[in-house]
C-alpha cells in the first residue's frame, strides 16, 4: 500500500514475525529474501512513487469456519496473549518504528483511516449520536490510559480472516498474517479487532467469554481491563465506520456502506444507554 509504512516500518514489522516465529513458536510467514539478501525490495513505478515489496512463504491452512465462531475464540484468545507476553517480554531491534493505535491516531487528530463524520450515511442525527459516543471513549479511554500492562505492541486486525488454521479438521494451530497494521495500542483493542464486522453479531457476548477463557489460560486480565471491552469494540466500530466512508472504491467497502452506519448508531445508543458490557 503506497504510502502507509516506511521502509523502516515495514523492516521492524519483519522483525517481529520473526521473533515471534523463533521465540514463542508462533504459526507466521517466513520472508523469502532477494538474491542479495534483502527483506525489502523497493519497485520503481513509473508514474507514481516507488513501491516497497516483500515476498512471504506460502502459509498453509483456511479461515476458520463461521459454524465454529465462539469455540474458535478460545484458542484466539490464548494465542492473542502469547502475543501479547511475547511483546512485553521482547527486547525490540535498534530503529524498531511502528505506528499507534492510540486515540488521536484512530479519531482524533491523526484519524489515519479518515474521519467517521465523512462516512457514509452519516446525517445529522447519526452525526449527533455519534459525537456523544466519541467523546465518551475519549474520556473513557484517558481514565483507562496506556500503562506497560495495558498498552503495546498489538497486532491490530486479529480477526478470522488473518487467521489460517492447519489440518483437515480445521483444529489445527492458528498461524497469522496481514501484520500491515501491526503498532502500538491497548492489548484490548485486538479482541476488538477480532469481531470486526460482526460486533452487531448475537453471539458476540459468547464470543468475549469464549476469547476470555482463553486469554486467562495464558496471561493475567484484570477486571478493570475486561470492564472496558465494549469502549474498545465501539472505538474499532467507529474507526471502521471512517475506513468504509475512505474506501468507497473497495467492493467489500461499498457494500458495507449506509447500511453499516446504521448499525453502529443502534449500537453506540445500547453502549451509551450501559446495556453493553
Amino acid at each position: 500500500r503506497l504510502g502507509y509504512h516506511s521502509r523502516a516500518a515495514i523492516e521492524s514489522e519483519l522483525a517481529w514475525l520473526e521473533a515471534l516465529r523463533r521465540d514463542a513458536g508462533g504459526r507466521t510467514p517466513a520472508v523469502l529474501p532477494a538474491l542479495d539478501g534483502s527483506r525489502v525490495v523497493t519497485v520503481p513505478d513509473p508514474g507514481a512513487e516507488p513501491r516497497n515489496c516483500v515476498m512471504f512463504e506460502f502459509l498453509p491452512g483456511v479461515e476458520p469456519p463461521e459454524e465454529s465462531l465462539v469455540e474458535g475464540f478460545e484458542p484466539l484468545g490464548a494465542l492473542t496473549a502469547r502475543m501479547h507476553e511475547h511483546a512485553l517480554a521482547w527486547r525490540r531491534p535498534p530503529g524498531f518504528t511502528r505506528f499507534h493505535w492510540d486515540y488521536d491516531a484512530a479519531l482524533g487528530a491523526e484519524a489515519r483511516w479518515g474521519r467517521w463524520q465523512d462516512g457514509v450515511g452519516i446525517d445529522r442525527e447519526a452525526r449527533e449520536l455519534l459525537s456523544r459516543l466519541d467523546a465518551t471513549l475519549r474520556e473513557r479511554l484517558t481514565r483507562y490510559g496506556r500503562g506497560p500492562a495495558r498498552y503495546g505492541l498489538i497486532h491490530a486486525d486479529l480477526r478470522t480472516a488473518n487467521l489460517l488454521v492447519d489440518g483437515a479438521g480445521g483444529d489445527g494451530e492458528a498461524g497469522v498474517i496481514d501484520f500491515d497494521d501491526c503498532g502500538f495500542g491497548w492489548f484490548m483493542y485486538d479482541l476488538a479487532a477480532a469481531v470486526s464486522f460482526i460486533e452487531h453479531h448475537p453471539r458476540v457476548p459468547e464470543m468475549i467469554d469464549s476469547w476470555l477463557r482463553g486469554y486467562r489460560s495464558v496471561r493475567e486480565l484484570p477486571r478493570e481491563d475486561e470492564a472496558e471491552i465494549w469502549t474498545f469494540i465501539m472505538l474499532r466500530r467507529l474507526l471502521l465506520v471512517a475506513w468504509i466512508g475512505t474506501h468507497t472504491g473497495v467492493e467489500f467497502a461499498r457494500g458495507l456502506g449506509a447500511g453499516y452506519t446504521a448499525g453502529t448508531c443502534e449500537l453506540a445508543e445500547r453502549y451509551l444507554n450501559g446495556i453493553l458490557g
